[in-house]
């Protein structure tokens, strides 16, 4: 198990980014109209009850840009998140929000200051966003990496060397692969375990396999998973090694060829 666990996938899927583009804002529009809570339509009334409608149709507009500002990058980039990176995160777009709407706020009545309506936009988006946003993250846990449908391109099919088929596992499992005399030595995550799983077959042979799954050679032994790979050291002797991001898993040799490669790939 990870030191830092890290966010199962499904919380960075194309699903979670649509509802947190979609289904927040539209959480946030209903609570404030079907709420009508007090102090919330004193803020966003300008001039009659369709005011407050019309405003809050303006800040959720506002709230659905920086959410795709926030979650298609993050998607698109499949960033490995902690636990506490992630909170971080969805509490500084509830900020980034904030800001946003006090803008809105302190130009649309032009008496009010910009500090005093960021607190107060502050105020609304904690009040109206905690819960869906904690509602979210529950439900798309609760969808494990392990028991999702995993697309046919995302699978690695490891075949021995006389072409029959022996290993079909998800190329974001697996740690890394070593060379051990006619065999090469897969180690792969299978949910919370590591497993490893011994191949009649060469370096070469699995070498175009790996570059297309995104696994790149590091030594001439070893290839290694980059989405695995927590930070990249130089030991007592000045050998750089690469610490993945499973406990009681060995640091994988990298040589200086393939230094950069991976680096680059961090």
């Amino acid at each position: 198990m990870a030191k830092n666990p890290k966010i199962p996938s499904s919380l960075i899927s194309p699903t979670a980014m649509f509802m947190h583009i979609l289904a927040l804002p539209a959480f946030y529009l209903g609570f404030i109209l079907i709420y009508e809570s007090s102090w919330v339509f004193r803020l966003l009334n300008t001039g009659g009850e369709l005011s407050v409608v019309y405003n809050t149709l303006i800040l959720t507009s506002i709230l659905i840009g920086v959410m795709i500002a926030s979650r298609v990058p993050m998607t698109v980039l499949h960033l490995k998140l902690s636990w506490w990176q992630y909170s971080l995160w969805s509490i500084g777009e509830i900020f980034a929000f904030s800001g946003f709407a006090a803008l809105y706020l302190a130009l649309l009545y032009g008496d009010i200051g910009y500090f005093p309506a960021l607190g107060a936009c502050i105020r609304l988006s904690f009040a109206t966003l905690t819960y869906p946003y904690l509602l979210f993250s529950l439900l798309m846990a609760l969808i494990r990496p392990d028991e999702q449908a995993t697309s046919e391109d995302d699978l690695v099919r490891f075949a021995d060397s006389t072409g029959r088929l022996k290993l079909v596992i998800a190329n974001d499992v697996i740690l890394y692969i070593e060379a051990q005399e006619n065999y090469v030595s897969i180690h792969y995550m299978e949910g919370e375990q590591r497993k490893d799983y011994s191949l009649r077959q060469s370096m070469r042979g699995i070498e175009e396999l790996m570059e297309k799954h995104g696994i790149i050679r590091c030594q001439r032994s070893y290839f290694v998973n980059p989405r695995h790979v927590k930070v990249l050291r130089r030991d007592k002797e000045g050998m750089i090694q690469a610490e993945l991001d499973v406990t009681n898993t060995k640091p994988v040799p990298v040589s200086p060829k393939y230094y950069e490669q991976l680096s680059l790939m961090l």
